[in-house]
């Protein structure tokens, strides 16, 4: 016989796991606890993914954010499981505020990252590395709550009716894992098309915290003081509270925070099936400036110094028939257009929406001379690479890569050499491809990295540069306006399949407004002596990466 003060004998449950006094039968309280373990865990999974997709947004580099925030993320779910061992004794009203706790910081992360990243101009001094040190905040906050929640589900759903150990992990986890699938899938096919970054992480959190406190409050009350009844409404309905009031205000903060990023003479602004597409000025004599997911693609101040330089060195030679993979704001195809003899033009453009806008929009169909209008023109919506695996050889004369920064993940394996490949199996013999390669002065190495992939895929190089770019907002892997930061020239590289291709103009085209040979001659020049020294950098490809 156990004496009153002796320890429990191993394996015994601990003094306070008792039976919980519910409202319904053990069975059915049950059922509701294994629900509610698949609602959080939609929403924790679903906060994991908004971490992601918006710092990959805000800041760039997709996989090394996702790398950040999982890891950070699983790192701290294994602290909170330790640190809710401490929570036992009153699983129910630590659950309750776990749950508020997550529901806050979850459903506002969103919009506290989106508002550090608007509001902190140029991220000097304090804030030089500002969303980042947020982005690691929110992932320990959010995996410290998520992590504290099994262990506290644990010893609620035993102490309604106890059962083996292993029996109770199987079906506590299965309930997770099957929420988590949900959550998953939820994010990027319902949430964010639907309702957006902000207002998804909104309402995310306000079914996390109904959820939650529905569970303890309506389950659990008999075991709960009335002074943590209270206390947990109270949390509840503050939280609520807050993120109604943040739903209701979304659209004006996101206007602001937009308008603080930038400027004030935003004029369209819409999210697309790819990403946000933005425009900026084009009337009142204010130049045009087009922004894809933040980053500056088309500046009215120096889109010509780009397209010219892109465009035309190509067009020395055979040119009867152009594709230009990406440039779906027409700017590419005027400058082909220039050349009477072009008989096609094929545009691969994986956004419909810019094509769309630079159809019908004003300004930015003035800018590229209405090029969708001409019947040469053709347009194909799809992805760059999965449509050059379906061209026939030899069937262009000119290939013209007008794509992201190489630094963009989600463009790498438009500069690989595979993707190289491909372009060159549809050149004629003659032909030539050219490449915009990024700044050759800021980012020497993705640069020659792209040069010496396109050499590995059996074509003949020509690189050069081209300076005259606006320094007013960068247009790289990063989001950044820190003019400093912004890259100072482009860098293409020039590429034929027999030999390398001469840096020469036709001398049959009308007179460039930014470009003359001179001028690509010194480009020229200057590119090679920017050349990296030694073996140089090495071959980027799919499964192997170098930007």
């Amino acid at each position: 016989m156990i004496e009153p003060h002796a320890p429990a004998p191993p394996g015994a449950p601990p003094p306070w796991a008792g039976p919980v006094r519910l409202p319904v039968r053990p069975a059915v309280g049950r059922f509701l606890v294994l629900a509610g373990v698949f609602v959080c865990a939609a929403c924790g999974l679903v906060y994991e993914l908004e971490l992601v997709a918006l710092a990959s947004y805000l800041i760039g580099d997709s996989v090394t954010q996702a790398s950040v925030v999982l890891s950070v993320m699983v790192f701290a779910m294994g602290v909170g499981s330790l640190l809710a061992k401490r929570l036992r004794r009153h699983a129910a009203a630590g659950f309750g505020a776990i749950e508020a706790a997550l529901a806050l910081v979850g459903g506002c992360s969103a919009m506290a990252l989106y508002a550090v990243f608007a509001w902190t101009g140029d991220w000097g001094g304090l804030w030089a590395h500002g969303p980042r040190c947020l982005l690691v905040a929110f992932s320990l906050a959010i995996g410290l709550l998520i992590g504290a929640e099994v262990p506290l589900l644990m010893e609620l759903i035993q102490r309604i009716r106890r059962q083996d150990a292993g029996g109770a992990v199987a079906d506590l986890f299965a309930a997770d894992y099957v929420g988590g699938l949900v959550g998953g899938l939820a994010f990027p096919f319902l949430l964010l098309p639907l309702l957006g970054q902000l207002t998804g992480a909104l309402i995310t959190g306000t079914v996390n915290a109904i959820v939650g406190g529905a569970l303890v409050l309506g389950l659990f009350r008999r075991d709960l003081t009335r002074r943590a009844r209270w206390l947990l409404v109270i949390a509840n309905l503050a939280v609520l509270g807050i993120l109604a009031a943040a739903a209701v205000l979304v659209d004006d903060f996101e206007r602001a925070a937009r308008h603080a990023v930038y400027g004030d003479d935003v004029r369209v602004a819409l999210q697309t099936d790819v990403q946000e597409v933005v425009l900026t000025g084009g009337t009142d004599g204010r130049p045009l400036d087009l922004f894809l997911d933040g980053r500056l693609r088309v500046s009215g101040r120096d889109e010509r110094h780009y397209h010219e330089a892109l465009v035309h060195p190509a067009m020395n030679g055979p040119h009867t028939r152009v594709l230009i993979l990406g440039g779906g704001d027409g700017l590419a195809a005027r400058e082909v257009l220039r050349h009477p003899d072009v008989r096609r033009v094929d545009v691969v453009e994986l956004d419909a929406g810019v094509v769309r806008l630079a159809r019908t929009d004003p300004a930015l169909a003035a800018l590229n001379g209405h090029a969708y209008a001409d019947p040469r023109v053709h347009v194909t919506t799809g992805d760059a690479f999965g449509w050059l695996r379906g061209v026939r050889p030899a069937a262009y004369d000119v290939v013209i890569a007008d794509l992201p920064d190489p630094g963009i993940t989600a463009s790498t394996k438009l500069y690989s050499q595979e993707f190289y490949g491909l372009a060159h199996r549809a050149l004629a013999p003659d032909g030539r491809l050219v490449v915009h390669a990024g700044p050759v002065s800021s980012r020497p190495r993705v640069f020659w990295t792209v040069e010496a992939t396109i050499r590995a895929a059996g074509l003949h190089t020509a690189p050069y540069r081209v300076g005259g770019r606006d320094e007013g907002f960068a247009a790289g892997p990063d989001r950044t306006t820190a003019a400093s930061r912004a890259p100072r020239d482009w860098g293409f590289v020039l590429a034929a399949p027999n030999h390398r291709p001469p840096l020469r103009l036709d001398p049959h085209e009308p007179p460039l407004k930014t470009l003359t040979q001179q001028d690509l001659d010194a480009d020229g020049r200057a590119a090679e002596r920017m050349r990296a020294p030694g073996a140089g950098p090495t071959v980027s490809t799919l499964v192997h990466p170098r930007y």
